[in-house]
């Protein structure tokens, strides 16, 4: 590979410039106001005078200004001469920001001379009789730096660890913590351990104990576990503060001494009765991430499950949800326990938290709790139609589904609940109604007990029924499976009472043709946009379909009962074409169950009349929308056929369309099978890992909980669980080159996208024989990418390497660009070199993974986005599976069109796909390709995607 930085690349700097555009460390931000700068002479004016307002305002700007790049260094004299003696408490609390965001060295890291004068001033603050004056100035001191300035202090500050007031304390204790984590620290306070131990000893105010315990664990981490242990039977009455800190502790122990951490889950479970939810949440936390033990895990799922009642913010009840989801995929067995608990959480009006809840617990059902859940839904469903609150149409289709998911797991609770369903088919709700004919028809076919009662019960709803596509699906139903004499006339005889009175309208009389279009009152409203089938196909679709049916006002009298009646005069021919296709198959079954010949030819003639009169509504002027061909040549063939009954037309109406069911059905239990097999999929232990048997194990003085512990560790090791998942070839693949192999240093990357959060590894080596000083990598973005962190200068030996990490925050899955230099210095040339780096770009496919959602949800989103992009696909290959399977690898996603539905060559595929983003957006896009004839010539494709742009 040829180098990608040549000579004429290679530039060299002055040494100070990267000094001068290093940005120096920010402790305060304060908002500025650019449009009306403040003038140094007016700042100065006004700082000379007695107003001690306008010395607050005058500060306030001189604060503001300088945080925002301006030097003024002639207002330090003014500060010392005028604003130092100033007793007002607003005006010293300024003067300590004003000090603390000065220059206060010079070029070379040496404290500035005229910086002695503030010391016997800040002396005299941290003697000062007021306690909020000596506490400011004890937090001011926490955010120095220089230990010049710091040394003469010393005394004072650790006079105030022992100062009457408690604010005083605890501002001491951080300054003597900020103190001993400076370069010099341990010099300047050689027993701050020792001096802070005895204080936490003492101390009464919790704050102030929280803080000591604080500077133990940052500092001397054996003082604080040493101080924990010595008071371990009272943690649990310690303030929340203190208590929250004693859990870092504990989780930071652990990580290095596991061993040990069977006394620290003690401590945690003493803590899980405190009064403090966010104590009690962080305990549950810490138990999960520290031991697998199931006394653990129980007291942890307990105490979340407590949360989520006694919580009322509803983003604390989604995040112990998450919690609990989390407990749900690595401790199932525990949590199914749990279900009846986590099912209290449906209480919450919030559809969220109800989602997800649901979602928790359809995957801990179990024999043993089916009954029990189904009953608390049957129960929440019934609460719903109460009405009282504005969705209770969604809540209750969301229980509707998790209804049918339990009784498709458990077919044995089916019976129970759809008869109670069923009552819901004519809701207002279309997608409701909807949801629950559909789990009536899967139903119906795998309990093939429930037949007879379903299909009586469905005869007598059928009345209620409001919405087309509810009523097409109850239609295909009878057809179907009413199977005995009474069934089939039953059938037919509810269709023609919803179908009512013939003919469907009265031809007008020739004086009356000027009212003709007040026959009907059309309120079908033809939809702007196209709906999609489920093969990718588009079709027109009327707002009949998706809506409750209006009656016709001039038809009034004749309907009375008839809601499909009232649906054909909307200009619904689908569902006539529905209807026509349904009564066909109860007159062809009627001929296998009636055998008096006479019956069958009288109830096929008054079919015939149906169906003869439902193609002259739709071929005449007295609907605004004529019938469209398809559903009039599917009336067509039902007429055909009533009139020649043939014996193997007839085996494919009723048989065939049901066999297709049944096989749709055994392929959808099998990809649900398949899907929980590759979940429950883990890894396997290396065939030399080391298992220990812990009943070979000396048991004394240890509690059950830390030899359950014990237990699950070695249980997780011999089973893989220990082990990182990773593929190093996978890992290799991500390496991206950023300088050539004839540049004197050497750069690489390995680019790791998580979430919100990508992260550079690069690795970085000194090719020469001199010692590189200063190097820095220096990088910038394009895009909505944001670097997080400043860059660091290394020394790097010769012929070494270095590991370089740079965080970059990412806010959309726009495609994104990071490039930069690496800046050195060497020993013998005085300029700085720069190496420019090969861009690195950041695809979207790195955002977006494979996902899958119902057939239902995928066509309401595609209706729901707004845009379309329609993009033609020129390609060489040849196969139009080939092709399919191209375009799902190249774009990160799932086909949701199943393998049975791509069987078979017709020369056309059509293939639903589906992805989401890592920040929720949904990426959905059909491919249609057709195969031309001609042998050689390629293939004509169209993709359709809609949502996120891929």
């Amino acid at each position: 590979m040829t180098s990608s930085a040549p000579e004429h690349f290679r530039r060299s700097v002055p040494s100070s410039s990267l000094s001068e555009t290093m940005e120096k460390s920010c402790t305060l931000l304060v908002h500025f106001d650019k449009g009306t700068p403040a003038l140094a002479n007016e700042i100065k004016e006004a700082l000379e005078g007695n107003d001690d307002m306008a010395k607050i305002e005058a500060m306030k700007k001189a604060v503001m200004l300088l945080l925002n790049g301006e030097t003024l260094p002639q207002l330090f004299i003014t500060m010392v001469r005028y604003v130092l003696p100033s007793e007002d408490h607003t005006v010293q609390k300024l003067l300590l920001l004003y000090l603390e965001i000065i220059e206060k060295t010079d070029s070379k890291g040496k404290v500035l001379p005229e910086m002695i004068l503030i010391c016997q001033n800040l002396r005299n603050n941290l003697q000062h009789p007021n306690e909020y004056i000596r506490g400011v100035t004890l937090r001011f001191l926490c955010r120095i730096n220089e230990a010049e300035i710091i040394e003469p202090l010393i005394p004072s500050i650790l006079t105030n660890l022992e100062h009457r007031h408690p604010f005083v304390r605890r501002n001491a204790i951080l300054s003597v913590m900020a103190i001993y984590k400076l370069p010099q620290g341990e010099h300047l306070l050689v027993d701050a351990p020792e001096m802070i131990e005895k204080v936490l000893s003492t101390e009464a105010d919790q704050s102030a104990k929280r803080n000591a315990f604080l500077m133990l664990f940052t500092c001397a981490q054996d003082h604080a576990v040493n101080y924990l242990l010595t008071h371990v039977d009272r943690v649990s009455e310690w303030g929340e503060l203190l208590q929250m800190v004693v859990l870092d502790l504990i989780r930071k122990v652990c990580r290095v001494k596991r061993g040990e951490k069977g006394k620290y889950i003690k401590i945690i479970i003493s803590l899980l009765n405190v009064p403090s939810a966010a104590v009690v949440f962080e305990c549950a936390s810490t138990l999960v991430s520290l031991s697998s033990a199931p006394t653990a895990i129980r007291a942890a799922a307990n105490t979340y499950c407590q949360l989520l009642l006694t919580q009322s913010d509803n983003n604390v009840k989604l995040i112990v949800l998450d919690r609990l989801d989390e407990l749900k995929s690595s401790h199932r067995e525990i949590m199914v326990d749990m279900i009846m608990d986590i099912l209290r959480a449906l209480s919450s009006p919030n559809h969220d938290i109800r989602r997800k809840t649901l979602d928790i617990v359809l995957d801990l059902i179990t024999p043993r709790n089916i009954n029990e859940v189904v009953l608390t839904l049957k129960k929440e469903v019934v609460k719903t139609q109460s009405g009282e609150l504005e969705k209770d149409g969604e809540y209750r289709q969301m229980l509707i589904q998790s209804i049918h998911s339990c009784a498709v797991k458990f077919p044995e609770v089916a019976g129970t609940v759809v008869h109670m369903l069923m009552d819901f088919l004519g809701d207002s709700n279309v997608a409701s109604a909807m949801d629950v004919i559909v789990f009536v028809r899967e139903i119906i076919e795998t309990n093939p007990k429930l037949r007879v009662s379903i299909v009586t019960r469905l005869l007598d709803t059928f009345y209620q029924i409001r919405a087309a596509r509810v009523c097409s699906c109850a239609l295909w139903i009878i057809s179907e499976y009413c199977l005995s004499l009474s069934e089939v006339e039953s059938g037919i005889m509810t269709i023609k009472q919803s179908l009512g009175d013939l003919p469907f309208y009265e031809a007008p009389e020739e004086g009356d043709s000027e009212n003709k279009s007040q026959k009907v009152n059309s309120i079908t409203v033809s939809s702007k946009r196209p709906a999609i089938l489920a093969d990718g196909t588009y079709a027109t679709q009327s707002a009949a379909s998706e809506t409750v049916f209006a009656p016709v006002n001039s038809l009034q009298s004749t309907l009375t009962s008839g809601n499909l009646r009232s649906l054909l005069l909307t200009g619904d021919f689908f569902l006539g074409a529905v209807v026509a296709c349904t009564l066909t198959k109860l007159v062809l079954r009627l001929t296998e169950v009636q055998m008096l010949k006479s019956e069958v030819n009288r109830v096929c003639a008054q079919v015939l009349l149906i169906v003869v009169s439902m193609v002259q509504l739709g071929q005449s002027s007295f609907l605004p929308h004529p019938i469209d061909s398809d559903s009039c040549d599917r009336i067509v063939v039902c007429l055909r056929l009533l009139c020649n009954r043939n014996e193997e037309i007839k085996k494919i109406w009723l048989k065939s369309c049901r066999e297709s069911f049944v096989q749709m059905l055994v392929e959808k239990q099998m990809r649900e099978t398949e899907e929980i097999k590759a979940k429950a999929l883990v890894s396997h232990a290396q065939p030399d890992d080391l298992i220990d048997f812990y009943h070979l194990k000396s048991r004394k003085g240890m509690s059950q909980l830390e030899i359950e512990d014990e237990v699950q560790d070695d249980l997780k090791r011999a089973t893989g669980e220990f082990i990182k998942e990773g593929d190093a070839a996978n890992k290799l693949n991500r390496i991206l080159q950023l300088t050539g192999f004839s540049d004197p240093v050497y750069a690489e990357a390995y680019v790791t996208v998580h979430h919100y959060d990508i992260v550079l590894d690069v690795t970085v080596i000194n090719r020469t024989k001199e010692t590189l000083q200063n190097l820095c990598l220096e990088l910038a973005t394009m895009g909505d990418l944001k670097l997080v962190e400043r860059p660091q200068n290394y020394t790097l030996a010769p012929q070494t390497s270095k590991q370089i990490k740079a965080n970059i925050k990412v806010s959309s899955t726009e495609t994104g660009v990071i490039f930069g230099n690496l800046v050195y210095e060497t020993s013998n040339v005085l300029e700085r070199n720069v190496v420019v780096l090969n861009d690195i770009h950041i695809d979207i496919m790195d955002y977006i993974s494979p996902a899958v959602c119902s057939d239902t949800a995928y066509r309401n989103m595609w209706a729901e986005f707004e845009w379309e992009n329609k993009v033609a696909v020129n390609t060489v290959i040849q196969d139009e599976k080939e092709f399919l399977d191209h375009i799902i690898k190249s774009t990160n996603m799932k086909c949701l069109t199943p393998p049975s539905a791509l069987e078979g060559y017709c020369g056309f595929l059509a293939a639903n796909l589906y992805a989401k983003s890592v920040f929720g957006e949904d990426a959905l896009v059909n491919l249609c390709v057709e195969k031309q004839a001609d042998e050689g010539r390629p293939l004509i494709d169209f993709l359709k995607q809609k949502g996120l742009g891929v």
